[in-house]
C-alpha cells in the first residue's frame, strides 16, 4: 500500500487504464494513509470512506471506455475542500453554523470530477468559510505543515495541500481569492495553480458575475496538475464566465514543454512589497536556472500602481455580497477576520468601488504591456516561509509587522486582480528546511505555456521526487 501511495497520480492512472491495478486498490492504500498520518497533520477531518468504496467497486464493474476523455482519471481518489458541496457528505465551510450540514446534490466540479473517475476520500481542512491564512476552524481545530508540524500549513487550501505532502491523496481540490491555492502549495512544496477566471466552473455561488473566486488544481507535481486541470476545465451552463477548453490537452502539452524565450523576474516589484530577503534570495537563485535552458532572465516589474488598495477594495465588495446577510444574523458568531473583510465592504462608497474599478482595468492594462516584452513573470509565491501554526499571520515580514490581515499575500492578491493564470512550483528550502516556492504568470488565458514553463523547472530543479514526505516536528522560526 505505502508503494501505491509514493506513485504519482499520472503514473496511477496509466496504472488503472490498464487494470493492473483498481481502484479499490487506491482507495485502500488511501485510506490506510490517513489512518497513518491524519494524527498528525489533521488534514482531512471529513471522509467519506464507505462512500469511496462503493464508488470504487462501481467503476470495477463497469466497462472501461473506449476512448478515453480528456482529463480520464480511471477511479483515482482525490480530495475536495470543505468549501463545496459533495452529495451525502458532510460540509461544514469551516463553520460551526454548518456543523451538521449534509449536503444533498454535489457541487458542478464534484459532478464533472466524478464522471471523469475521480473518487472523492473526503473534505480537507480550511479556515472558517475559507477566510485565512492559516487552516484552523472551531470545528476541527488545525491543520499541521507536514515538513515541520510546529507551522502552519497556510490557507485556505491548507488541508488540501497537507494532504498532498504526506500521500493521503494523488490530488487535491482548491479555491483562490488572494493566494489561497497557491500559498499553501509554497508552505507545503506541492504545487497550486489559479487559472484564468472562467477556465474552471465555479458553480453557483452568490457573486458569479465576479473574477475574484476560482476554483483550481493542486497536485505533487505539474504533470499531475495538469492532469487534473485537464479533469476540471471547461464550459459550463450553470457559470456565465466559463468558455471550452484548448483543443489540445495541458497534459500534452506539458509533455512537449517549450521553453518560453524571455522571462522577467522581480522580487519584491521594485520594492513596492516587502518580502524576506532569504526568500527572495532562494528565488532570485532558482530562477536563473532557466538561464540554463535556454531562456533569457531579466530583472523587471510592470508597475503596479495601487493594485493593494484596489485589491482590497474590490475584495471587500465580493464579501458584502457573499455574505453580509451572515453577517446581520450570526455576527456573533463570525471571526474577527471575516467581520472585517464584510465591514471593510459596507464601509466604501459607490466612488471607491469606481475607482477600484478603474484602477483594475489599469494594471491590467500595464501587465498587458508588459507581456509584450516578456513571455511569463516569475516572482516569489509568498513574502514569508511557513509560520506557527498558532498564530493567524506572520508577525513579520522582511522584519517589519504586516500593515493588515492581508498583507502577507499582497504578491498573490496583484495577480489575483489581473486575472491572470498563476502556478507555485517549490524551488528550495530555507535555512530552516521550511519549503520555498516561485509564482509563475503568464498572459491572459496562458496557462499551457505556464504549465510548460514550469514543468522544465521542475525538471531541472530536482524536487518533486521528495514526495510524499513523513510529518515531522521541526524548530519554531525566530520572531
Amino acid at each position: 500500500m505505502e508503494d501505491l501511495t509514493r506513485l504519482t497520480a499520472c503514473e496511477a492512472v496509466d496504472l488503472l487504464r490498464r487494470r493492473d491495478i483498481s481502484p479499490l486498490d487506491l482507495v485502500e492504500a488511501s485510506a490506510q494513509r490517513i489512518e497513518a498520518v491524519e494524527p498528525t497533520i489533521n488534514a482531512m477531518p471529513v471522509l467519506c470512506l464507505e462512500r469511496a468504496r462503493a464508488h470504487a467497486r462501481h467503476m470495477m464493474s463497469a466497462p472501461v471506455p473506449a476512448s478515453m476523455p480528456r482529463g480520464w482519471l480511471g477511479g483515482l481518489p482525490i480530495a475536495i475542500k470543505d468549501l463545496i458541496d459533495v452529495a451525502g457528505v458532510r460540509t461544514t465551510y469551516g463553520s460551526p453554523l454548518f456543523a451538521d450540514n449534509i449536503a444533498q446534490r454535489s457541487h458542478p466540479l464534484v459532478s464533472r470530477l466524478e464522471a471523469l473517475g475521480a473518487i472523492v476520500m473526503g473534505k480537507s481542512n480550511i479556515p472558517e468559510f475559507a477566510v485565512g491564512g492559516n487552516t484552523v476552524n472551531p470545528l476541527f481545530g488545525g491543520t499541521r505543515n507536514p515538513w515541520n508540524t510546529r507551522l502552519t500549513p497556510g490557507g485556505s487550501t491548507g488541508g488540501g495541500a497537507a494532504a498532498l505532502a504526506t500521500g493521503e491523496v494523488w490530488l487535491a481540490h482548491g479555491t483562490d481569492h488572494g493566494g489561497s491555492l497557491r500559498r499553501p502549495a509554497a508552505y507545503c512544496g506541492v504545487v497550486g495553480m489559479r487559472c484564468s477566471p472562467g477556465r474552471i466552473t465555479r458553480g453557483t455561488p452568490r457573486n458569479l458575475w465576479s473574477p475574484q473566486v476560482v476554483q483550481g488544481p493542486m497536485a505533487r507535481n505539474v504533470s499531475d496538475l495538469a492532469l487534473f486541470l485537464d479533469a476540471m476545465a471547461g464550459f459550463c451552463p450553470r457559470d456565465p464566465l466559463t468558455f471550452d477548453a484548448p483543443s489540445q490537452s495541458f497534459l500534452a502539452g506539458v509533455r512537449e514543454a517549450r521553453m518560453p524565450a524571455r522571462i522577467a523576474y522581480t522580487g519584491d516589484f521594485a520594492g513596492r512589497i516587502k518580502v524576506d530577503r532569504e526568500s527572495r534570495d532562494i528565488c532570485a537563485r532558482a530562477v536563473r536556472r532557466f538561464n540554463d535552458l535556454g531562456a533569457v532572465v531579466e530583472d523587471a516589474s510592470p508597475d503596479i500602481g495601487e493594485a493593494e488598495e484596489a485589491f482590497l477594495v474590490i475584495r471587500g465588495q465580493n464579501f458584502l455580497v457573499d455574505r453580509e446577510a451572515m453577517l446581520q444574523s450570526h455576527r456573533d458568531r463570525l471571526k474577527p477576520d471575516m467581520i472585517w473583510n464584510i465591514e471593510r465592504g459596507q464601509q466604501q462608497s459607490a466612488s471607491r468601488l469606481a475607482w477600484a474599478d478603474r484602477e483594475r482595468s489599469r494594471l491590467y492594462g500595464a501587465f498587458l504591456d508588459f507581456f509584450e516584452k516578456f513571455d511569463l513573470l516569475v516572482t516569489p509565491a509568498a513574502t514569508t516561509p511557513a509560520w506557527s501554526a498558532d498564530k493567524p499571520h506572520p508577525e513579520r515580514i522582511d522584519g517589519e509587522p504586516p500593515a493588515n490581515i492581508m498583507a502577507a499575500s499582497l504578491l498573490n492578491s496583484i495577480i489575483t486582480l489581473t486575472g491572470l493564470p498563476s502556478l507555485v512550483l517549490p524551488c528550495g528550502f530555507d535555512a530552516l528546511e521550511r519549503p520555498i516556492g516561485l509564482q509563475i504568470t503568464g498572459r491572459p488565458r496562458g496557462e499551457a505555456a505556464v504549465l510548460q514553463a514550469a514543468a522544465l523547472l521542475e525538471a531541472s530543479l530536482g524536487l518533486a521526487g521528495r514526495l510524499p514526505i513523513e510529518p515531522t516536528e521541526g524548530p519554531l522560526p525566530p520572531q
